[in-house]
């Protein structure tokens, strides 16, 4: 089953204790984005104590109701130019908005996920498997109808293997 619109975003209402996010790639080529990766390249930076949208809203609306949501983004230095964008435009807002971001630099290290692609997982009942060319354009969301304890054990490896978000940025330049 492919998702999209309400379909997709349903899943971040209903699910009950935890969303988590697998990023394996160095760039996600998402049309919305456009503009701000732009600006972002020449230059402009923004607060990510002032943020407040539609995610990071909904972000502390989870932590207040005692749900999670967190993600690992599995990288290799130098990181793109498109990684850093990310790092600072969106991953420093979300983590002072209640997500729980990991770092899995694999830089000088054999990759504990190599060949798993993103994944989304809801409440470890649910997986959405997130379908991308490349080049980081997507290609769409697809539910996955298998078992979820391959995906429980890459989380966990993941997380395992990983450092927090805050400690791996510590002296770089973004």
């Amino acid at each position: 089953m492919l998702l999209a619109g309400d379909a997709w975003a349903v899943r971040f209402e209903r699910f009950t204790r935890e969303a988590w996010r697998l990023e394996t790639l160095p760039q996600y080529l998402m049309p919305q984005e456009a503009e701000e990766f732009a600006a972002f390249r020449s230059g402009v930076r923004i607060d990510p104590e002032t943020v407040a949208n539609e995610y990071t809203d909904r972000l502390r609306r989870q932590v207040a109701e005692g749900r999670t949501q967190g993600r690992v983004h599995v990288v290799t230095r130098p990181l793109s130019e498109y990684l850093r964008f990310e790092f600072h435009h969106y991953y420093k807002a979300h983590a002072l908005a209640g997500e729980q971001i990991r770092i899995l630099d694999v830089t000088d290290r054999s990759n504990p996920l190599d060949g798993v692609q993103d994944f989304w997982m809801f409440d470890h009942s649910e997986v959405v498997l997130m379908n991308y060319y490349p080049d980081g354009r997507q290609i769409g969301r697809e539910v996955h109808e298998g078992d979820t304890a391959p995906f429980i054990e890459y989380q966990r490896i993941a997380v395992s293997e990983s450092v927090p978000f805050e400690e791996y940025v510590k002296g770089l330049d973004l």
